[in-house]
């Protein structure tokens, strides 16, 4: 049974502490506009592109008041305006279209930003060490990749045509508007300022407002994912109504904090309207006295007011703008903080090293003989092994710092080929043996040996690439079951893809499903049973041809006949492999070339099953009790009974 790592660590407290959503930085906001920039930095020919073509249709916009004051000059003296008029229809309309394209450009831009983004979490997350992952809530990742990037894909395109195009457009609106009458400037520039300092001081607040939104989603994630991965649970528990409260009490603080980040977006658009509206008035006011004491013509009125009238949403989008830059700042800096998690560093290599010849195992299996591996000297991977032997030298492991040790001072050797069981009360600290080997976790000192290499030494593709590894809960993932048999490695050939279901007897399983191979298995497997998982587990990992082969209570929810199938198969497969088992059926431990008994993190002696049954106490005491399954077992009259599966 996998041990957890409180049991291990201290008996008391976790090992791995309790998960957590990503930390919220609490950076100053230029931070958040530097990761901004950073996503928006490989679009920039895209983005440059789309704010050119806008902002040269401003500037087709900006012409416009000019061409209606020429019709109005025109008209007044009596002269024909049919050519300011078709100037005019055209600048409209060429203004209209080349604005929409450039709309149209900067959303393909911000599309890709996102696309990049996403790949670029879902390959980090991919890369996440092991305790990383285990002490961070999925929900909260989920929501990172998902709505934090859908956000960046909202802010990015506004905030950028705001930040360029719009503070253009309003430079040159306020110089033509000051070309026209520097009195009627004067009343605009006031209403420009007063509408700057409300955008300054509200901005700071949407972007906070933004953040605490956006955490708050991310907890409504966390809580869905945890009713969802024990959705069972929770039913035969009764526990709906209770996972309900939580899930609304998450959804009700997203609604608090969307509706203040509202509150501070409406509080400065309509600043912004209610002051722009007065200046309209404010400007024919004074514009219509102007007028009347002959200081400016009615045409000249006219077009200020046409300016003014461009300027307007030209202010709401820099308002807008502003705010949109806060959100993507604020998703920007979210994203970031996943992008700074500990990774494993992986040194791929253009094409591992296949973990065995194609057929060598279905030869020694079909056959039942030792292979010509087997033949030679065990004890290493020396040249023409397709096994690997596994040495352990002083190891020490604790899940976290400042934690109680799983592992003291653990040494032990695995010679190339055979098969070797770890047993042990729970807690002792066997899973772990295997999670050091996989590199998981990193052992705090001592070395882990593969083939006679320190597994650090090896690249992690080459090392996983040899191994085959079975976990206890042996997940299964959604899609198809040919697509979990296939997980990670070469296609199989049809052939061997056929041995190895029949093999793990997944034969009686696919010959009842609808579509064979290719049924959906569901979510997390959910339309296979426990034993079917584990037969799906077996089967992936001797489609990778490993030449080490890890099994962590593989068996554990087979029945005695299935059970019994597949103790011959690993017993086969120990004649070309080298395979580590964790054991607590003494059917498999009895047939196990060696033994390594555990106990509170050390390794308290190795030896055969006959061996271990007149020497150690403790293995004589498990393999009476706790390990009574499968075995044949002397009676006293002579007689002797074979167990089933429940000991019984």
């Amino acid at each position: 049974m996998t041990e957890a790592p409180a049991a291990a660590v201290t008996g008391n407290e976790p090992a791995v502490p309790e998960k957590q959503p990503v930390v919220e930085s609490t950076a100053p906001a230029h931070r958040g506009h530097r990761a901004l920039l950073r996503h928006l930095h490989p679009q920039r020919a895209r983005i440059t592109a789309g704010l050119v073509v806008g902002l040269v249709g401003s500037v087709m916009g900006l012409a416009q008041p000019l061409a209606a004051k020429r019709v109005m000059d025109d008209m007044g003296h009596g002269q024909p305006a049919a050519g300011p008029v078709v100037v005019l229809s055209l600048l409209v309309v060429a203004g209209a279209v080349l604005a929409g394209l450039g709309h149209y450009l900067l959303q393909c831009a911000a599309e890709s930003v996102v696309c990049a983004a996403r790949c670029r979490l879902a390959d980090r997350i991919l890369r996440l060490r092991v305790p990383v992952v285990e002490d961070t809530e999925p929900g909260d990742l989920i929501a990172r990749v998902t709505s934090d990037t859908t956000l960046l894909r909202q802010s990015a395109p506004h905030a950028v045509s705001a930040a360029v195009t719009g503070t253009l457009v309003t430079v040159a609106t306020v110089v033509l508007m000051g070309l026209l009458d520097a009195v009627l400037l004067c009343v605009t520039l006031a209403v420009v300022a007063f509408v700057g300092v409300i955008v300054a001081l509200v901005a700071p607040r949407i972007g906070r407002a933004t953040r605490h939104t956006q955490e708050a989603v991310g907890r409504i994630g966390v809580a869905l994912e945890r009713v969802l991965g024990a959705f069972r649970t929770v039913k035969a528990s009764g526990a709906e109504h209770r996972e309900a409260k939580a899930l609304h009490r998450a959804a009700e603080d997203a609604r608090h904090t969307g509706v203040r980040a509202a509150a501070w977006e409406a509080v400065s658009a309509t600043a912004s309207a209610v002051i722009v509206q007065v200046s309209f008035l404010v400007v024919l006011g004074v514009g219509g006295a102007r007028v009347t004491s002959g200081a400016i013509g009615i045409s000249t009125l006219v077009a200020f007011l046409l300016y003014l009238f461009t300027l307007a949403p030209r202010i709401g989008q820099l308002v807008e703008g502003v705010g949109q830059l806060q959100v993507g700042s604020a998703a920007a800096v979210r994203i970031g903080q996943v992008e700074q998690l500990a990774v494993e560093h992986v040194e791929y290599t253009e094409h591992p090293e296949p973990a065995r010849a194609s057929g060598q195992i279905a030869r020694a299996q079909h056959h039942g003989q030792p292979s010509r591996t087997q033949r030679s000297a065990t004890g290493g991977a020396a040249a023409g092994h397709s096994s690997l032997g596994v040495a352990f030298h002083q190891v020490c492991f604790a899940y976290r710092s400042g934690a109680r040790r799983v592992h003291h001072d653990v040494s032990f050797t695995v010679p190339a080929l055979g098969l070797t069981a770890f047993v042990g009360p729970s807690g002792a600290g066997k899973t772990t043996v295997f999670s050091l080997i996989e590199r998981f976790y990193e052992p705090d000192s001592g070395h882990v040996l593969l083939g006679g290499k320190d597994v650090r030494q090896w690249p992690l593709n080459q090392l996983r690439a040899c191994i085959g590894y079975v976990e206890q809960d042996a997940p299964v993932l959604a899609g198809t079951l040919r697509d979990n048999l296939t997980l990670g490695g070469e296609a199989p050939s049809a052939e061997e893809l056929t041995r190895v279901v029949r093999l793990t007897r997944l034969d009686e399983l696919t010959d009842h499903l609808p579509h064979g191979l290719d049924t959906d298995v569901g979510h997390r497997g959910s339309r296979l049973s426990g034993g079917e998982r584990q037969r799906v587990a077996i089967a992936r990992a001797l489609l990778r041809r490993p030449m080490l082969l890890l099994l962590d209570e593989a068996t554990s929810q087979l029945d005695a006949a299935n059970e019994a199938a597949l103790r011959d198969t690993v017993i086969d497969t120990a004649r070309d492999t080298t395979v580590l088992v964790v054991a607590h059926r003494l059917s498999t431990v009895t047939t196990a070339d060696r033994i390594v008994v555990m106990e509170a993190g050390r390794v308290r002696t190795v030896g055969t099953h006959t061996e271990l049954m007149t020497r150690d106490a403790l293995y004589n005491e498990l393999a009476r009790t706790q390990l009574l399954t499968g075995q044949a077992v002397e009676k006293p009259n002579g007689y002797r009974s074979r167990m089933g599966p429940s000991g019984t």
